[in-house]
């Protein structure tokens, strides 16, 4: 039947990081998403080969030279039977090409033209350079993680460009475009990383307001201080993750390991927590991570062994729901979240390369095969 978001037609302009993780999330879904490729360029990143290229996957991609009117006519045509535009460029890139909201929305007037930037689309940082790590800077979470003892620890790029970039782009574009379904009129969706990495921090600064949360990195509930919350090293070398926040649970994890049920004061007493978390650490370096699983995983003791990218697709629950497939043989992980009547899934491989699909596109779009040609030979596509 096709994923929930069938028959949308989103245009991505092609970038980095947050704005294609978005673009495979509306393919995923069912949209039908036209990547919008520079001519004459390789690929934001250059992967030996495009099936490499996980997050281009599900989509079609055209080449056109955007700085020539002939390319950004086209550009305008296939706006017009567009539901929604995202792009992840600089403040003014879009504008300077002829290409802004206010040219859009006049071609599209129902149209949604999400935006993704680092610092957002005003501030005395918009129209600088930065990178995922300088955008979680600013908003408090890259302070917050890493050893109390240590530097703070970069989390991947999970937290700016997906978490708190593309995730928010998404929903952001989905909200209009649910918004513009009543209205008929379409809007600018202003997603920052900067702004979605504050907001995922949401529980901590409620945290903080209440005195339960300090500015010091691993002397919190939830960043490692805890003997409850945090990883633990097995005689093999691998880790353990305990996450047993509730006593209840942390009851019966010690029950399982062997420790003797602490008294219920000390659970978040924080005074009591590095003794405690001693005492874990040498009872879980006696064994192997597999031995540990075999103890504990069928317990509620909200426990879980540290898998690596390869252990991962091997995992029993994994593999039962199908959280990882292969797409031309390259293992990755299968859409999210899952739909009972409409689910999502992959609609293809990444595009072959840049262009791959220009000509049936400007075909479906209603140019002619001479009119192709022609722009062709202009180095317009």
């Amino acid at each position: 039947m096709g994923g929930p978001l069938k028959g949308l037609r989103i245009i991505e302009m092609a970038g980095l990081g947050p704005t294609p993780f978005c673009g495979m999330m509306f393919s995923d879904m069912g949209a039908d998403v036209i990547r919008i490729d520079a001519k004459g360029r390789g690929g934001p990143v250059a992967f030996s080969e495009a099936r490499f290229d996980v997050t281009a996957r599900g989509r079609r991609s055209i080449a056109l030279d955007l700085k020539k009117p002939e390319g950004r006519d086209v550009l305008l045509q296939l706006v017009e039977s567009a539901d929604g535009l995202i792009e992840g460029f600089r403040p003014g890139v879009m504008e300077r090409l002829g290409l802004g909201p206010d040219t859009l929305l006049a071609h599209n007037r129902r149209l949604v033209f999400g935006r993704m930037t680092g610092w957002g689309q005003f501030g005395p940082l918009a129209q600088r350079a930065g990178h995922d790590i300088n955008y979680i800077a600013i908003s408090g979470a890259l302070h917050a993680i890493g050893a109390g003892h240590g530097k703070p620890v970069v989390p991947l790029n999970l937290v700016g460009d997906f978490g708190g970039g593309a995730m928010f782009l998404a929903f952001g574009v989905v909200c209009a475009l649910l918004e513009a379904s009543r209205s008929g009129q379409g809007q600018v969706v202003d997603a920052a990383m900067c702004d979605g990495s504050a907001l995922l921090s949401s529980l901590i600064y409620g945290f903080k307001a209440n005195g339960m949360w300090s500015n010091k990195r691993s002397a919190n509930l939830l960043d490692g201080a805890a003997h409850f919350y945090d990883t633990y090293a097995c005689a093999d070398g691998k880790y353990v993750a305990v996450g047993a926040l509730e006593p209840q649970f942390f009851n019966q994890f010690c029950e399982a390991i062997g420790l003797a049920v602490p008294p219920p004061a000390t659970h978040f007493d924080a005074a009591a927590w590095p003794g405690l978390k001693q005492q874990i650490a040498d009872i879980l370096a006696t064994g192997t991570r597999d031995e540990w699983c075999e103890r504990l995983e069928h317990l509620d003791a909200c426990f879980a062994p540290v898998l690596d990218w390869d252990e991962a697709t091997q995992h029993p629950h994994n593999k039962a729901r199908g959280v990882h497939t292969t797409v031309e043989g390259v293992t990755q992980p299968a859409p999210a979240p899952r739909f009972s009547r409409t689910p999502g899934a992959i609609q293809a491989p990444p595009p072959a390369g840049i262009g791959a699909h220009s000509e049936e596109l400007l075909l479906e779009t209603g140019f002619s095969q001479g009119e192709i040609d022609a722009m062709r030979a202009a180095e317009v596509i």
